[in-house]
């Protein structure tokens, strides 16, 4: 996928600040420190347009970038050990669960799990609630280039039997492993809609 042109749009911290047009979307979700901001930037070859942080939690709302005037992408806030209010933490929840389950647009799930680590609870919750919803889906090990490739041959072996799941794509925002993959992918899923 060629990227022309990708923007950060709004962040919306509730429905009505939703973009209302009916482009395709795609959302990024994963624990917090999982690299949902770096893969981003990794895949549109932009630096800095998500912001990351080495502090989990920094993303506290749902972030829009448009891509192409075509389709968005859709940063969501991390969940587990952020360090943040427990006001805030607890909308997360009911503002991931109301998006995934009411948006039209949405024609795929990228779930993002730490190739180094077991899958958590929240990860497991997150994968269920995707399989019941029956929503598009789509399971990335973020962080590959830390591992060897025996260890992680491993480690995706093990993460696609915690959740039950075909395959798992290996993603590196480092070196770009895994990039034209997964923008297979994210364009299939446009072209399905």
């Amino acid at each position: 996928m060629k990227v022309i042109k990708a923007e950060f749009l709004k962040s919306a911290f509730k429905e009505d600040d939703w973009p209302k047009d009916s482009k395709p979307e795609i959302a990024f979700l994963g624990r917090s420190n999982v690299g949902k901001s770096s893969l981003i930037n990794s895949l549109l070859s932009v630096h800095r347009l998500a912001r990351t942080s080495s502090t989990p939690g920094r993303t506290q709302s749902l972030n829009f970038f448009e891509i192409n005037d075509q389709f968005r992408f859709v940063d969501f806030p991390g969940f587990g050990y952020a360090k943040v209010p427990k006001e805030i933490k607890s909308s997360w929840g009911d503002m991931a669960t109301s998006f995934l389950a009411k948006r039209r647009q949405l024609v795929l799930s990228i779930h993002l799990v730490d190739s180094r680590h077991e899958p958590t609870k929240q990860d497991l919750q997150l994968h269920e609630w995707l399989e019941e919803s029956d929503k598009p889906r789509l399971v990335v090990a973020t962080k590959s280039d830390k591992l060897s490739n025996n260890e992680l041959r491993k480690n995706l072996g093990h993460i696609a039997r915690v959740l039950n799941v075909d395959s798992v794509m290996a993603y590196s925002a480092k070196s770009g492993r895994g990039r034209e993959e997964l923008w297979r992918a994210i364009k299939s899923a446009i072209d399905q809609e």
